[in-house]
């Protein structure tokens, strides 16, 4: 008896693996849903570290030391990515050099290409020009303030912010687009360039283009804006991915060759 044996062409699709705050549970979703729209081109994989506060306490900060991070990322990198993404914000209140550092850490460590929310942020915002920032997120004001801070010492003033006083990691995925959405539209009243939502477990990527076509100014979502950077970053077109606002637009115009500084 004969036996048929089928082949089928293998699959080359792009790998992106993403450190994701343990207590996180909005970024998968989203991101998942974003890539969705090119097929096998491209897929996300997961690894997390425990992010359970977000505060200026000794326990919070401690959450970001680096050997955590190195040792998830030591098991992404066994999935073979392309490219190794920390999708989180800490840097916005910590300092892009904490990103730079733990990027190059990263790849001295796994061999892989590394990039970060905060710094795909940083590339994005010095592609557009931005120099008048609105900003909105969950976090308390000891840590806003940190991060308006960040920004002034980038050249970049923050017109209006919005927050809502929170420290729980887990908790900032409860609160509904729509509450967000809310947050986004009182801070576009003082018509900034442009409004970053600075959290990746926060629901303003399923807002941002209705947002946006109502005000007319770019909406700026952390988990969008790492998903577009990884992309691009990668040789994809992110600008393929409709529905979640302009910024993959943006991003699709980013020279990635001069991103970092």
């Amino acid at each position: 008896m004969a036996v048929s044996i089928v082949t089928y062409p293998l699959i080359d699709g792009r790998r992106i693996g993403m450190l994701t705050p343990s207590s996180n549970t909005v970024l998968e979703p989203y991101t998942s849903a974003m890539f969705a729209a090119l097929g096998g081109e491209a897929s996300a994989h997961f690894g997390r570290f425990r992010v359970v506060e977000i505060s200026m306490s000794e326990a919070s900060q401690s959450q970001f030391i680096m050997e955590p991070i190195l040792e998830a990322a030591e098991r992404l990198a066994e999935a073979n990515p392309h490219l190794i993404a920390w999708n989180g914000t800490s840097a916005s209140w910590l300092g892009l050099e904490k990103d730079r550092a733990l990027c190059a850490a990263i790849t001295e460590r796994t061999g892989v290409p590394a990039t970060s929310t905060m710094l795909a942020y940083d590339a994005l915002l010095r592609h557009m020009g931005i120099t008048r920032l609105g900003l909105v997120t969950p976090y308390m004001g000891e840590i806003q303030e940190r991060i308006v801070a960040n920004y002034d010492a980038q050249g970049i003033q923050v017109v209006a912010e919005r927050r809502l006083e929170d420290k729980g990691n887990y908790s900032f995925a409860t609160y509904p687009p729509e509450q967000v959405g809310s947050l986004i539209e009182t801070v576009a009243e003082s018509r900034p360039e442009a409004i970053a939502v600075v959290c990746t477990n926060f629901r303003g990527a399923t807002v941002a283009q209705h947002i946006e076509e109502s005000c007319g100014i770019p909406v700026l979502d952390s988990v969008a804006v790492t998903t577009a950077y990884c992309l691009h970053s990668v040789g994809l077109d992110p600008s393929r991915i409709t529905g979640w606002g302009s910024v993959f637009k943006h991003v699709a115009q980013i020279d990635t060759l001069s991103a970092q500084p």
